[in-house]
């Protein structure tokens, strides 16, 4: 008897495990630029991207895996910004989001 296909695969879970995750640097992120923690993920940065446009960069995603202690890789993606301030002029929150992938790059160099 074969499986059946249903046309849909079932994705791993996306928990984020405290105890595994060192999220010491994003509360350092976090301190040193608290409107960080206003973000609501809307889109709205990635959406007006420059170099999303053009990459794979998708600043809500690292913004997201940095929150969750996940920072392989967040580091080489943030040097695809080109730091053009797009992001910041159309953020319902007001988020310095230049300043933030600047701090987030300073903080992550070791990972």
């Amino acid at each position: 008897m074969s499986a059946i296909e249903w046309g849909y695969g079932i994705n791993a879970p996306r928990t984020m495990d405290l105890d595994r995750n060192d999220i010491g640097p994003a509360r350092e992120i976090l301190a040193e630029m608290p409107e960080w923690g206003a973000c609501i993920a809307c889109g709205g940065c990635t959406a007006t991207c420059t170099a999303g446009n053009l990459t794979s960069f998708n600043f809500r995603r690292v913004h997201t895996l940095v929150k969750r202690g996940e920072y392989a890789g967040a580091w080489a993606e943030m040097n695809k910004c080109m730091l053009c301030g797009k992001c910041r002029l159309v953020c319902p929150r007001g988020i310095n989001t230049r300043g933030v992938v600047r701090l987030i790059k300073r903080k992550l160099g070791d990972y």
